[in-house]
């Protein structure tokens, strides 16, 4: 059985967590929530304004181990992606399933961590569109489709494309 890691912080966008890997464990994947969180008890957003529900992440950051994983899948919310994008705990993860060409899975303002640990440097990608012009500073073409596969890299844009953002997850890892 292949195992999945979320890895995410607080704020982030339920549907693009609880959605993702609802249908990821439907297909018989085994998953774990990481988090860069002080406390294991993690809170979700719906649409970046209403507070959602809160998870219990099953392990800090720190403590990871990306051998243990398949594959690394990042929701996005705002002041998720942003606390991400700046946590050197989630840069050594992300950028240790990158270097092992491992699926990397990003979704709507999550591809910020892309840029800031230099990964989106050359790929084709998509995002929230508001990333775009980061992206493309970062040296990336940015693209707006449902979902982007570059390598191990599969972006998509927002929680309207999660079946499709699902389906290129389990095609990267069959």
């Amino acid at each position: 059985m292949k195992t999945i890691a979320f890895l995410l912080h607080n704020n982030f966008e339920q549907a693009e967590y609880e959605k993702v890997d609802n249908q990821l464990k439907d297909k018989g994947y085994k998953t774990v929530l990481i988090t860069t969180n002080k406390d294991k008890e993690v809170q979700a957003m719906n649409q970046d304004v209403n507070k959602g529900d809160t998870f219990k992440a099953d392990i800090f950051a720190s403590e990871a181990n990306v051998s243990d994983y398949d594959a690394l899948v990042m929701p996005g919310g705002t002041v998720n992606a942003d606390t991400i994008r700046g946590n050197d705990e989630a840069h050594k993860i992300i950028n240790a399933i990158n270097d092992a060409g491992k699926t990397l899975a990003v979704i709507c303002h999550a591809p910020w961590a892309l840029i800031n640990t230099g990964i989106a440097k050359g790929k084709t990608l998509t995002a929230y569109q508001s990333l775009q012009t980061d992206l493309e500073n970062a040296g990336a073409t940015f693209v707006d489709k449902t979902v982007q596969v570059d390598g191990n890299l599969i972006t998509s844009r927002n929680p309207d494309d999660i079946d499709n953002f699902v389906e290129a997850i389990d095609k990267a890892l069959s």
